[in-house]
């Protein structure tokens, strides 16, 4: 497991579909427990203080990865990928278990943070590896891969989730051990990628990272999350508005948007030649366009297509958000710039259930909330396309003043 530079080594299916599955842990601890929750409150009872705590239990990880992502990516560069991602693996386990034997709801928050500590270096070793590992149109169909795995894999973990907490509510927490697994294959098949060390073995100083640069895909990345977020939330409540409060019909229509941003991902690897400027716009254009269709009806066909659109929609925009975000970035620099825009998207994801009940109050109801959220993604639609275009101009003549330079 030494951080010691290593010879260049070529990676392969093997260890891209690892980091694949091993990004779907955070994922597992976003939904897993969304099922079990009414079977929560009825353990702790409904009291003020567990009211708050136990929805809380489900949010928190997300709230940590927002908050210490940007801190894994320091280490992620200063320390090495590898040994970090070994340590997030074994802290997964321990924390995620945790509630199978705690007694105390107070105490099963603070493991759920715990669990987030973790997350948060998962989700930035994995994807700063991806980037090392792979380069070019296969990095691109990687990245996309990514999204594809992490929106099926919520619906799997969704249907775990219920089955499991049918016999007991602690049942699903067992799934967490799950990590140990990972973490031996891991320790197998990963490699730390050379880079760290210098020809002496010490340590080269850090580069600076550019902060200016990477301002702008972070800020819209946190707009992002909050679209991409908005009809994974909101689809359930917005079907049962219209009638439908079967769980199997609102878990299909659910499952048909989740799949929808695994084709807008898969659809990334194969047009990510076309550049971010065209990627970028299209995909908060096809969200903005759904989520205002998804909000205004209130017929059932029409909601699901909303849902539909927008998911694509958003599928195609986290790996276009997470290339802008990386692009110019060097090696010594990839994990703090992958941090950084880790933190920023679930930054967007835990805001997005505030700011949509805070809308809902505004305008007086959800539809319009949703509605308002479609129309903030149209105008990042143009905005985008703007600056990005002028960017890509302004990039072009550069270069040809300086082929034409004496």
């Amino acid at each position: 497991m030494s951080d010691t530079l290593t010879p260049v080594r070529q990676a392969g299916r093997t260890q891209g579909f690892l980091l694949m599955f091993m990004s779907c842990l955070p994922v597992l601890g976003a939904v897993l427990l969304a099922p079990v929750l009414p079977r929560m409150q009825d353990h702790f009872g409904h009291s003020g203080a567990a009211t708050a705590l136990v929805p809380l239990s489900l949010t928190v990880p997300a709230l940590m990865i927002a908050l210490l992502a940007p801190f894994a990516g320091r280490i992620v560069d200063t320390f090495g990928r590898k040994r970090l991602l070994l340590t997030g693996l074994a802290v997964y386990t321990v924390f995620g278990t945790a509630p199978l034997w705690l007694d105390g709801l107070g105490a099963i928050v603070l493991s759920r943070a715990g669990v987030g500590v973790a997350e948060a270096a998962i989700m930035t070793c994995c994807t700063t590896l991806i980037s090392d590992y792979f380069s070019g149109t296969e990095r691109d169909r990687w990245l996309g891969m990514q999204t594809v795995f992490a929106a099926l894999s919520a619906t799997v973990f969704f249907a775990l989730g219920g089955a499991l907490g049918a016999q007991d509510w602690r049942t699903p927490f067992w799934l967490y051990a799950s990590s140990l697994l990972f973490l031996v294959l891991a320790a197998a098949l990963i490699w730390q990628p050379a880079g760290e060390t210098t020809s002496t073995g010490k340590r080269a100083p850090l580069p600076p990272l550019p902060v200016r640069t990477l301002a702008l895909p972070c800020a819209i990345t946190v707009v992002g999350g909050i679209v991409f977020y908005t009809p994974i939330v909101e689809l359930p409540y917005l079907l049962d508005a219209a009638g439908i409060t079967a769980v199997p019909a609102i878990g299909a229509f659910t499952a048909l948007a989740s799949l929808a941003t695994a084709g807008g991902a898969y659809a990334f690897g194969r047009v990510s030649g076309r550049g971010t400027a065209a990627l970028l716009p299209l995909a908060f254009g096809l969200a903005g366009i759904g989520l205002v269709v998804l909000g205004a009806t209130s017929v059932v066909p029409v909601i699901v297509l909303g849902a539909v659109i927008a998911s694509a929609g958003t599928g195609l925009m986290l790996p276009t958000l997470l290339v802008w975000a990386q692009s110019g970035l060097t090696f010594e620099q990839r994990g703090r710039g992958t941090g950084l825009w880790t933190a920023a998207l679930f930054l967007g994801e835990f805001v997005c259930p505030l700011l949509v009940v805070a809308f809902t109050g505004a305008l007086g109801g959800l539809g319009a909330a949703v509605v308002l959220v479609g129309a903030v993604a149209l105008l990042l639609a143009l905005l985008t396309r703007r600056v990005l275009t002028n960017a890509a101009e302004n990039g072009r003549r550069i270069a040809e003043e300086a082929t034409w330079a004496p």
